[in-house]
């Protein structure tokens, strides 16, 4: 790798984990700033001159991106997938998969395009996949969206050519890599860092496909591919199956909060944002009336559900049971997270549910309420008016 520091200003998407922060901190020592942009924040200590935002991607708010006009690198590494059954995926993976591997990518590339369609250099990297080349059954979802992305880059890496410009997208299509937390591994930096200098090293010279060993296993697996994609298709499943890949945990953070929402208001979309904030995927259990709190609802069950899946905080709405453990016993929702009004934290009724999650792996979370309009001054005005 050439020593010279022709990078200075990095940014680099999905660079908390795996091989994404390994590149950031191969380029932290050749460039002067680099930013991790990432869900999470790394949990090694970051040399001095790289630096941390936090984003969520399944927001589809690309806005952070005004903060890093400057760069003149770009790596995007984000992305998730897992080896299942497809019609064992929940629906919402198949939404948040493509926001995060292909959407976001497409977005942002769109963003720093005028960047690429340049004379001065401008050095880019995207995490494509060896599973967007070949049939991937048991993969199929994530195989889709890796399909979009080195589809995109090549399209777009043929556009710059004709502009005139040497600025290109490497595709970094890789099969497994050891040392990262995808499909349930672990980061491991001894592991990915000669992998991290290689995609640099071919990144600065402005190549467009590297397949990582390619000559010692990938040129043999995409010729049989192409020889007989139905026969590989068969001997890929065969493999996965074979080889205990299988996951059935949903790649998604599920939350679930319950109540009356009678008299919508400000608290109560306070809170729905907030649960959001948590998780990929909000189920709100609506009460049937308000008789656990000894009190009538105005408005009619039917027409509290309809407001409350109206919001867009709100990924499903169920009707409510007596108890919000027993909408997870039952198996109606599998949440990770609970959240509660912290009115109730210390209570009997919520010291019993700590116990109870305390080995299965559910959080209990207590969100204070905010000040302002709430169904208690609602309830008095109009008992006032009354």
């Amino acid at each position: 790798m050439n020593d010279c520091i022709s990078m200075k200003n990095c940014l680099v998407i999905g660079g908390s984990n795996g091989i994404g922060l390994s590149i950031s901190l191969q380029l932290a020592k050749r460039a002067r700033m680099v930013t991790i942009v990432d869900l999470v924040r790394p949990d090694i200590t970051l040399p001095m001159n790289v630096s941390y935002y936090a984003v969520n991607l399944l927001n589809n708010n690309f806005s952070f991106l005004n903060e890093y006009k400057d760069i003149d690198t770009l790596v995007i590494t984000a992305g998730f997938g897992r080896v299942t059954l497809f019609g064992d995926i929940h629906s919402k993976e198949i939404d948040n998969s493509f926001q995060v591997n292909a959407i976001s990518v497409m977005h942002i590339l769109h963003y720093y395009y005028s960047k690429l369609n340049r004379n001065e250099p401008f050095y880019c990297a995207v995490m494509g996949s060896i599973a967007g080349f070949v049939v991937s059954p048991l993969f199929a979802l994530y195989g889709a969206t890796k399909a979009a992305v080195c589809n995109g880059i090549e399209s777009i890496n043929i556009e710059l050519e004709k502009a005139g410009t040497t600025n290109r997208i490497l595709n970094v299509s890789p099969g497994s890599i050891k040392g990262t937390r995808f499909n349930g591994g672990e980061n491991d930096l001894s592991q990915t860092e000669n992998l991290a200098k290689e995609i640099i090293s071919h990144m600065e010279n402005q190549e467009t496909l590297f397949i990582p060993q390619y000559n010692e296993i990938f040129k043999e697996v995409i010729e049989r591919y192409r020889i007989d994609p139905h026969q590989y298709g068969i001997d890929s499943y065969d493999y996965k199956l074979r080889n205990g890949r299988l996951s059935n945990q949903p790649q998604l953070r599920i939350g679930y909060l319950s109540g009356t929402f009678d008299l919508f208001h400000i608290g109560h979309l306070n809170m729905l944002r907030r649960a959001k904030q948590y998780c990929d995927f909000l189920v709100v259990g609506v009460h049937k009336d308000a008789s656990h709190k000894g009190k009538t609802a105005y408005i009619p069950f039917e027409e509290r559900v309809d407001i409350v899946r109206s919001i867009k905080y709100v990924d499903e709405v169920i009707m409510s049971e007596p108890e919000d453990s027993d909408v997870w016993t039952k198996g109606i929702v599998k949440y990770d997270y609970l959240f509660v009004g912290s009115d109730y934290k210390g209570t009997e009724r919520f010291e019993c549910y700590e116990k109870f999650f305390k080995d299965k792996g559910v959080k209990i979370v207590y969100f204070p309420y905010t000040q302002g309009t709430s169904s208690t001054q609602l309830r008095k005005v109009i008992a006032k008016d009354q």
